[in-house]
Formats: structure tokens, C-alpha cells, sequence
């Protein structure tokens, strides 16, 4: 048996060489610059400037969650739609509460300080607005295939709202190719590193197992997924926050100290105590909003491909329910993530700097059972984002190519997994990273423009008392907007 173990680790050494030689250094250079070129300071301004604009058009949409998160749990059964909203929202939590609600948390704090804390919370508060523009124009927009199947998200958006098809192109194809990169490479090598490191188990037979439980869902379509996530999404979430509160129990006394020391930080540049260092206004600031946007995808156009398939008789109620993931991701999971971590440096006093332990020194907190909570939250946070982002991934694939390629799609992605576990590379990060960055772009174009049609329906559902009328509007027929099949002779 250990010599099978060595074989393996051998085999995957040998296949992370071959594919580290095949990536001119030139080359990966050039994707990190342009990754970091993206993601810098003026896409970070037009994300949380478009999250303040929609605030105050929509005047304060987020005043209407606790109205929202109970539709959430109501069933539509007479709607149009292939899931259900639960279904549908189950879904985009899934591909959105990954790793990084765990450890890119302990990463801002590392960085940004406590305060970064606030700004990733303020961050997910405006962020609900985005949220519910993106799912109003999803189901306002959707189209209706031959066989009755819903399909939607920004691409259809762009092109009948905004009549610009190749634009609605290069969306499509940059959520493809990010599915690729952070919705399954980046997930399935977390994975196979958390396992490895808990059970001593190779990555290769990690990776084997994962790429086996992602087909069997993935292959079975949309349905089958949502079926998946909404068991798995409300119990990883539930044992991962019970994990948290367990720890806030045992830092009691420094709760309060806790959320002092956020708030003073977010404002303040002053050295404290607790093994944090003073970082400057700007620096919290920059980290806590960088994590906060990518945390809960607020303006990416990701989660809005998925409320276009629920069953809603309105744009406007999927819409609420769809602001509620970036709710439950942000300002809950994120912040009280946020509020363990710094709680937890205080009362031992831990140094900060190296952002990596925190999570983990704070869940050994718990006696025996810490670190299975959190071995089980990384591990099943990231198999959910794989299932949501392959499903990102599909409708993206089926805009550009049409339908008749889905199963090659599936087989490809499941294909990734096992890759995914047994190498690392960082060219592929930097490269999902930056087409991430060029998905937002076209989307914030999209909802900017398309402003108008988002308070007029809000105005028509919400604002006039209309939410539970069924919208009357005939759905528009997808096959004049796919790819037509070749002739023949072509």
C-alpha cells in the first residue's frame, strides 16, 4: 500500500512539473500583471460605485430582506421556471459561499487589519442591490427553448436589452472559461490539500472521488443539482456557523472588545494590541472591499444565470430572493467569520500576519470536533461552488455554441476535477482571476444602462403593491438567439 501512496505521489510530482514547463515564465508573468492590472483600483470603484447608484435608485432595496428571505422558503408552482426559488437560490449560494468566506477573511484581517472586517460587511450591505438588479433583468429578459427549458443571465440581458450580441459573446465566453479556472481547478486543489493535510489521504485518490460525486450530479442537468444544494447548502452553512458561535462562547469576554477594535480600525490608523499592527484607513478599506466583492459576486453576473431558471411569476419577486444570497454570504457568514477571527487573535494574543492559521488556530479552539468542522466546511463549501460554477459554466457554453455540445461541456469540466487535485497553478488562478474581472465588466455596463428598466419594474411589482401578479409579457423564443445548426452542404 505505501508503495501504491508513493507511485501516486511520484505520478502527480511528475504531472505538475510537466505542466509548469509548458507555461512560458513570459507568459505567466503577463497573466498575473493583467489579473492584477483587472482587478485594480478602477473596477473596485465602478463595482462599489454601481452597488451605491442601485442603492439609491432602488431607494434602499435592501430594506425589503426580511420580506425577501420569506419568499425565499415559498413555493411558486404555477410559474414559469425549471426549479424552484429556494432551488435557484440554493444554487448560487453554492457556487458563492466557498473558501474564501473561511480563510479570504483571515487573509483581509492578515492584511487589512480588523478593520477590514467593517469594509467587507459594508460591501455585502450595498452589494443586495446589485444583487437584485442582476436577478431582475435575468428573469425580465429570459428566453424559452423549443422543449420549454428556461434559460437567462446578463449575455441575454446585454443582447435584447441592450441589442449588442457580441458584447453578450464576450461575457459568455469569459464565464466559461471562469468556471474552468475558479469554479472547479481552483476548488478541486483546495480540496485535495485540506484532505491531504487532515487524513494523509494523496490528492490523486481525493481527486478521483470528487471527480466521481461531481458527475454523478453535474451529468443529471439543473435539476439535479439544485436538488443536491439545497440539502447540502443549508447543512454546510448551519455547521460551519454553529462552529463559529461555539468559538464566539469561548471568547466571550472578548466579543465586545472584538467589535470595538472593528470599528475603531475601520476609521482610525492607531496601533493596537491583540498581536494586530496599525495599518492606515485606506489599507483596511482596500482589503475589506476587495474580499467583500469577491466573496459575494455582487456585479460578476455569475448568480443571476441561475435565478433566470426559477419558477417566479415576476422579475421582481426572484429578484428579492436573489439579493438574499449576497445577505447570507457576506453580511452574516463573512462578518461573523470576521468577528471570530479577531476575538480570537485577542484572547491569545495570536500574531496576525500570517493570515493562513488564524482560521485554523481559532476552530482548534474546539475540543476534538474544531477541526472536523472546519476540514467539513472547507471540503463541502468548495464541492458546492464546483456544482453552481459548472452550471455557470454550461449556460455560458450553450449561448455561444448552442445546445448540441452540453454533454461534451459536463465531461470536460468533470474532467478538470481530478486534474485540479493533483496540481497547483498559480498561472491558471491569475488567469480565472482576470476572466472574472472581464465578466463584471459587460455586466456593470448592462445594469448601468439598463437602470431605467429596473425601476420600472420595481416600480410595477414592488414599489405599486404588485408583487404576487404574474407577469403577463410573452417570454421571447431562445432560437433566435442561440447559434443556428449548420445547413447542409456547410
Amino acid at each position: 500500500m505505501q508503495e501504491l501512496i508513493s507511485a501516486i505521489n511520484r505520478f502527480s510530482g511528475e504531472l505538475q512539473a510537466a505542466f509548469n514547463n509548458a507555461v512560458p515564465p513570459a507568459l505567466a508573468d503577463f497573466i498575473a500583471n493583467s489579473s492584477a492590472f483587472l482587478w485594480g483600483a478602477p473596477l473596485l470603484i465602478l463595482l462599489v460605485g454601481t452597488h451605491l447608484y442601485l442603492t439609491i435608485r432602488l431607494r434602499f432595496i435592501q430594506k425589503y430582506i426580511p420580506q425577501a428571505i420569506r419568499l425565499s422558503i415559498t413555493r411558486d408552482d404555477h410559474a414559469l421556471g425549471d426549479i424552484s426559488p429556494f432551488g435557484a437560490l440554493s444554487v448560487a449560494l453554492a457556487a458563492t459561499i466557498g473558501t474564501g468566506n473561511i480563510i479570504g477573511v483571515a487573509t483581509a484581517i492578515a492584511l487589512g487589519g480588523p478593520g477590514a472586517v467593517f469594509w467587507c460587511w459594508i460591501v455585502g450591505v450595498f452589494g443586495i442591490a446589485t444583487k437584485y438588479a442582476e436577478g431582475v433583468l435575468a428573469v425580465r429578459y429570459r428566453v424559452t427553448s423549443a422543449d420549454g427549458e428556461v434559460r437567462g443571465g446578463p449575455m441575454y440581458a446585454i443582447q435584447n436589452g441592450m441589442n449588442c450580441k457580441w458584447l453578450a459573446i464576450f461575457f459568455a465566453l469569459m464565464t466559461m472559461l471562469a468556471s474552468f479556472g475558479v469554479g472547479n481547478l481552483a476548488q478541486s486543489n483546495a480540496v485535495a490539500v485540506t484532505i491531504r493535510e487532515s487524513f494523509r489521504i494523496p490528492p490523486f485518490v481525493t481527486g478521483i472521488l470528487m471527480t466521481a460525486l461531481v458527475a454523478a450530479v453535474v451529468l443529471g442537468g439543473l435539476k439535479s443539482i439544485a436538488r443536491v444544494c439545497e440539502k447540502i447548502v443549508p447543512l454546510m452553512a448551519a455547521c460551519y456557523l454553529l462552529g463559529c458561535f461555539a468559538i464566539l462562547c469561548l471568547n466571550a469576554e472578548y466579543i465586545l472588545p472584538a467589535l470595538r477594535l472593528i470599528l475603531e480600525s475601520a476609521f482610525t490608523s492607531h496601533a493596537v494590541g491583540g498581536g494586530f499592527v496599525g495599518v492606515s484607513v485606506l489599507t483596511a478599506m482596500r482589503y475589506g472591499v476587495a474580499r467583500g466583492l469577491f466573496s459575494n459576486e455582487s456585479g460578476l453576473g455569475s448568480a443571476p444565470i441561475v435565478a433566470a431558471a426559477a419558477r417566479t411569476r415576476n422579475p421582481v419577486r426572484q429578484a428579492l430572493i436573489s439579493s438574499t444570497g449576497t445577505f447570507w454570504d457576506t453580511v452574516i457568514i463573512c462578518a461573523v467569520t470576521g468577528v471570530v477571527l479577531v476575538s480570537n487573535c485577542l484572547a491569545l494574543n495570536l500574531d496576525v500576519q500570517d493570515g493562513a492559521t488564524l482560521t485554523h488556530k481559532a476552530f482548534e479552539r474546539i475540543p476534538v470536533v474544531g477541526p472536523l468542522v472546519l476540514t467539513f466546511g472547507i471540503v463541502s463549501f468548495a464541492y458546492t461552488t464546483i456544482l453552481g460554477w459548472s452550471y455557470y459554466g454550461e449556460k455560458a457554453f450553450e449561448y455561444v455554441f448552442g445546445s448540441r455540445g452540453i454533454t461534451f461541456y459536463r465531461l470536460l469540466f468533470v474532467m478538470l476535477i481530478l486534474i485540479g487535485s493533483v496540481i497547483s497553478l498559480k498561472v491558471v488562478w491569475d488567469f480565472s482571476d482576470a476572466a472574472n474581472a472581464l465578466m463584471a465588466l459587460p455586466n456593470l455596463i448592462c445594469l448601468i444602462a439598463l437602470t431605467p428598466v429596473i425601476v420600472k419594474e420595481t416600480r410595477r411589482y414592488l414599489w405599486s403593491g404588485g408583487l404576487d401578479e404574474f407577469d403577463s409579457r410573452d417570454i421571447l423564443p431562445a432560437d433566435s438567439l442561440l447559434p443556428s445548426p449548420p445547413k447542409d452542404g456547410e
